[in-house]
């Protein structure tokens, strides 16, 4: 059997399935972007699909935190797109 990769979201702390989450990557260059293959190179860090994770994630700048670097707003607004596009 196979085992499922787990990761934790930012907004909630709650471990979920890899799949399930959304990837966001910090290439070595320092760009932040969507990951939807879930196969760039960087750091990578990870979201529920949930506006209420990202709300918190944004409000407790968790995101820049975890990069440590300062995130656009444009960035943000991507991911808001993704999320609304999930439901």
């Amino acid at each position: 059997m196979k085992k499922i990769p787990q990761r934790t979201c930012m907004g909630c702390n709650e471990k979920k399935d890899k799949k399930e989450l959304i990837r966001i990557v910090k290439s070595s260059i320092g760009e932040v972007n969507i990951d939807k293959t879930g196969k760039m190179h960087g750091r990578g860090a990870y979201i529920c699909d949930k506006q209420e994770c990202l709300e918190k994630a944004i409000k407790t700048k968790r995101i820049e935190r975890i990069f440590e670097t300062k995130i656009e707003d444009e960035i943000y607004e991507k991911l808001r797109g993704v999320i609304i596009d999930k439901k």
